[in-house]
């Protein structure tokens, strides 16, 4: 299965409550969770297999292993709910993080 790692900028009025102890409750309100063989929390839900998460700096860094072989209506719930922890963590929506990415990729070249 793919596993990607990605990091997320998070609002600025985000950073100071973003502990891994909220993370936990994020992850938690939105997924499946259970502690993983380092006790860190790790998520499943629809076609996530194994979800991470945690703040790197001023950044949230997702560790996320896909299902690709998930009905197309588990996909977009998965879909979903990714959005809305990533959303509820970083205070970015969907369309600010892709413009956020974007502008960030125009300014390496």
């Amino acid at each position: 299965m793919p596993r990607a790692v990605q990091r997320y900028p998070v609002r600025r009025t985000h950073l100071r409550r973003l502990t891994s102890v909220e993370i936990d409750r994020l992850l938690r309100s939105h997924f499946t969770v259970h502690r993983g063989s380092d006790g860190a929390p790790e998520a499943r839900y629809g076609a996530i297999a194994h979800l991470t998460a945690r703040r790197v700096e001023k950044d949230l860094e997702v560790e996320v292993r896909m299902d690709p072989k998930v009905p197309e209506e588990v996909a977009r719930e998965t879909i979903r709910r990714y959005n809305a922890f990533l959303e509820d963590a970083t205070g970015f929506t969907a369309k600010e993080r892709a413009k956020r990415l974007k502008k960030s990729a125009t300014d390496e070249e």
